[in-house]
């Protein structure tokens, strides 16, 4: 468990406020104090003092149903995007791609085995899975996931997937390694990865990657679409292009701000 650090600055009191914060999933959203101290191994004392100081703070509240995260919490991967500057980068890329495709554009950067989305300019339509800024799904079942994967080398790829997901979504496409690798490589060989209901019924999608200066991959960004609307022809004939033209102008500006010298400024008192 993280508290179990062995470094001699390890605080194992913040360690364990973030493992509460982690313990809470899709199908655990409301947990009982017994729930919690269960789920995390805490004591029943210590799971109280937390919870009772991340209310305090406004991360979490608590109600007839329990404790629960409260959207306070999302503050903290906004934080990480922020710091990163890519949505300050990204976000007129975005809205203009949206405007021509009128679908949802996404970005999601790699967490273990899952995705995680970091940035989203989203159109009014129905689909079958909600996505939100914070929102895991299984890597390897999606475009956003696929192009990040593509990019890394094959031992690599193992030690990721090998690790649990988080997202709590059992997803179609379930393939053997040789099928996946198949894949992969696919992507890897033409720069964008196609996802066509592998992920859940209803859900079709391209993605590419995006990069830093030195040409890093450093997250994926896709144009989501309703199989039900969106044939898989119009998906590559009239949006991939735009992605790709998206992806390309967004790595551009990302790897010129990296360039801009950082001056720190001080003034005398």
């Amino acid at each position: 468990m993280p508290r179990e650090g062995t470094g001699p600055d390890f605080i194992e009191a913040l360690a364990r406020g973030l493992e509460v914060i982690t313990a809470f999933e899709p199908q655990r959203p409301a947990m009982s104090l017994t729930e919690v101290a269960t789920t995390t191994g805490l004591a029943r004392p210590t799971a109280r003092r937390i919870l009772l100081t991340l209310e305090e703070l406004g991360y979490v509240r608590s109600g007839a149903g329990g404790f629960a995260l409260t959207p306070r919490v999302l503050e903290l991967g906004v934080s990480y995007v922020r710091s990163m500057g890519l949505w300050d980068v990204a976000r007129p890329h975005m809205e203009r791609l949206v405007a021509r495709t009128n679908e949802s554009t996404s970005i999601a950067q790699l967490d273990g085995s899952d995705i995680v989305y970091v940035a989203r300019v989203a159109v009014p339509k129905i689909v079958s899975l909600a996505v939100q800024i914070g929102t895991r799904f299984p890597a390897l079942q999606t475009s956003l996931g696929k192009v990040q994967l593509a990019a890394l080398p094959s031992e690599e790829v193992d030690r990721v997937l090998a690790e649990p997901t988080r997202s709590g979504l059992v997803p179609l496409w379930q393939p053997d390694r040789a099928e996946r690798d198949a894949e992969l490589r696919e992507v890897r060989a033409r720069g964008w990865a196609l996802t066509d209901e592998q992920l859940t019924r209803g859900i079709r999608s391209v993605g590419a990657p995006l990069r830093d200066g030195s040409g890093r991959v450093i997250a994926g960004i896709n144009v989501n679409t309703h199989a039900a609307e969106t044939p898989v022809g119009q998906l590559l004939d009239e949006h991939l292009p735009l992605l790709l033209q998206t992806a390309g102008d967004i790595s551009a500006d990302f790897a010129r701000v990296e360039a801009v010298p950082q001056v720190t400024v001080t003034t005398a008192s």
